[in-house]
C-alpha cells in the first residue's frame, strides 16, 4: 500500500508515519491487510533522520501548492500508485487570522488542489482530512448547544475554522461524485504536544504544561474556567488511522466525524500538572488574559460528543493527569523539574 501524509514533516504528521511503519500493514477500508510499502511524507522541511533512513519512506519538500501542480506523471505530492492520503498540511489558527490570504492558500487552495491530484489518478483512493473543533464557534450574541453533535451545524467563528469546514465540505463532495473515497475527522485540540510553540491559538494549552516541566515559564492567556475539548496525539492517531481503516458502510454518511474529546478547563489542567509536578511547576504559570487568543479560544466549544466515534470503538483520554505522565514518558529528556509520585 502507498501512502500520503501531507504535513509529514510536523508533530502529528511524523506521530503518524512511526505508527502507520511501526503497525506494518493496514486494512483499507475494511479490506484485507496490506502491507505499507512505501510512505510519501509531504512537507515544507525534511522529516526526522530515522524516518529518512527507513526504505519505505519517500520525502517531498516544498510548498504544497506548488507540488500539486501537474506534471507529465501526475504531481509530486500525490505519486502515481497512491492508495491513501492523509491530508494534515494547514496554517494553523492563530496564523490564518494573521494573515487571511496565508490561511485561503494553505487551507482552501492546496486542500482543493490536492482534491484535484486524487482525482486524477482516476482510482478513487482515500482521503483521510484533517478537520477541526473550530468548525464549531458561538456567534456572537448567541450560544451554542449544551454538547455538541457530529450533526451539530458549523458555525465557525475564525478564518481558519471556515476554511476547515469547507475542506470538509469540498472532501464530501468529491467522495459523493466517486473521484476519492472521503473521511474527514475534526480533530480535538491535541495536548500536550512536544516541542516549540507554534502559532495556533491553543497552542498554550501545551505550552502550559510543556515549558513549566523544563523549570520554564508560561503563560495562560485565559481565565482558568475556561472549558476545553482535548485528546492526546496518541488517541488522535488512532483516530486518523481508524478513519482509513473503517468499511464505508461503517463510517456512515460523508459528514465529518467528532473524534472524541476529553471534556476539562484551563484551572483542571493546571491542577493537574500540580499533581504530576508540584507547586515548583504551577508558580511558573503566568495568568495574564490575551484578548486576541480569548477572542478565538472563548467561541469553540467545551462539550463534545462523539457518538459515530464510539460506535467504531473510539473513546476519549480518562483524564488530563494520564496525558501529562504519558508526555513525560515519551519525553523524558525534556523533563528539568522533580515529579511527585
Amino acid at each position: 500500500m502507498n501512502i500520503v501524509i501531507t504535513g509529514g514533516a510536523g508533530f502529528l504528521g511524523v506521530r503518524l508515519a512511526r505508527t502507520l511503519l511501526a503497525q506494518g500493514q493496514l486494512s483499507l477500508a475494511g479490506d484485507s491487510p496490506r502491507a505499507v510499502a512505501r510512505i510519501t511524507l509531504v512537507d515544507r522541511a525534511q522529516p526526522p533522520a530515522d524516518l529518512l533512513n527507513d526504505p519505505r519512506i519517500a520525502a517531498v519538500v516544498g510548498d504544497l501548492n506548488d507540488l500539486l501542480q501537474p506534471g507529465p506523471t501526475g504531481t509530486a505530492a500525490i505519486p502515481p500508485g497512491t492508495h491513501l492520503v492523509f491530508h494534515l498540511a494547514a496554517a494553523v489558527s492563530g496564523e490564518c487570522e494573521a494573515d487571511f490570504d496565508l490561511g485561503m492558500r494553505s487551507n482552501l487552495d492546496a486542500t482543493r488542489a490536492l482534491l484535484e491530484a486524487c482525482r486524477a489518478l482516476k482510482t478513487r483512493p482515500t482521503v483521510v482530512f484533517a478537520s477541526s473543533l473550530a468548525v464549531f464557534g458561538k456567534p456572537p450574541g448567541q450560544s451554542l448547544p449544551e454538547v455538541i453533535e457530529d450533526t451539530t451545524l458549523p458555525t465557525p467563528q475564525s478564518s481558519y475554522g471556515i476554511q476547515k469546514f469547507i475542506g470538509e465540505q469540498l472532501v464530501a463532495d468529491y467522495a459523493r461524485k466517486g473521484f476519492v473515497r472521503g473521511r474527514n475527522v475534526r480533530l480535538m485540540t491535541v495536548s500536550v504536544r512536544p516541542g516549540r510553540p507554534n502559532g495556533a491559538a491553543s497552542s498554550f494549552l501545551s505550552g502550559m504544561i510543556r515549558e513549566p516541566l523544563t523549570g520554564v515559564r508560561a503563560a495562560c492567556p485565559v481565565p482558568a474556567d475556561i472549558a476545553v475539548a482535548l485528546s492526546s496525539p496518541g488517541r488522535t492517531i488512532e483516530g486518523m488511522i481508524c478513519a482509513a481503516q473503517t468499511p464505508d458502510a461503517a463510517w456512515g454518511p460523508l459528514t465529518a466525524m467528532n473524534l472524541p474529546a476529553l471534556r476539562t478547563t484551563v484551572g483542571e489542567m493546571a491542577a493537574a500538572l500540580g499533581r504530576v509536578a508540584g507547586t515548583a511547576a504551577t508558580d511558573l504559570l503566568d495568568w495574564s488574559s490575551d484578548p486576541a487568543v480569548l477572542s478565538v479560544v472563548s467561541t469553540w466549544p467545551g462539550n463534545i460528543a462523539a457518538t459515530r466515534a464510539r460506535a467504531l470503538g473510539l473513546l476519549p483520554d480518562s483524564d488530563f493527569e494520564t496525558i501529562i505522565r504519558d508526555y513525560i514518558r515519551e519525553n523524558p529528556d525534556a523533563i528539568r523539574l522533580p515529579l511527585q509520585p
